[in-house]
């Protein structure tokens, strides 16, 4: 078997309204198939990885221990946006919305800027700038 490229993911909802006002209303992805819930206009993956719990309590938290108060996500999904500045104006958008941020733009020691919550499904979900995956970045 040879995998060549991801070719869809999405959170499953408990509660599509719930989960079209993060996605949708705040994130702004214009969902236009399968009446309102599916869209084929973002680009694809470009990083796959299995991120261990440990690791992602450190990037969260500062340490390798997930709280327990918190649930613990069974997926990561990062959004990328134009630049370092766009993820400030992001995570206050989020903020100001009521959602609850592990992480507030910040940037990371390789040189990515994060902005992570978790979203109504439990993912770990993050917008992003990653310099690299920019063209002239």
């Amino acid at each position: 078997m040879k995998i060549e490229f991801i070719a869809g993911f999405g959170p499953i909802a408990r509660d599509k309204e719930v989960s079209l006002r993060l996605y949708r209303d705040t994130l702004g992805i214009a969902f236009n198939e399968q009446e309102g819930t599916a869209t084929n206009s973002l680009e694809g993956a470009k990083y796959f990885s299995l991120w261990p719990l440990a690791e992602a309590a450190q990037s969260c938290f500062g340490t390798n221990l997930w709280p327990e108060h918190i649930p613990a996500p069974q997926a990561w999904l990062e959004f990328d946006v134009e630049d370092a500045a766009a993820v400030t104006t992001a995570a206050e958008e989020l903020a100001e919305k009521g959602y609850r941020l592990l992480v507030k733009a910040r940037e990371e020691p390789w040189g990515q800027t994060v902005t992570r919550l978790l979203s109504p499904e439990g993912l770990l979900v993050g917008v992003v700038f990653t310099p690299w995956l920019h063209k002239g970045a």
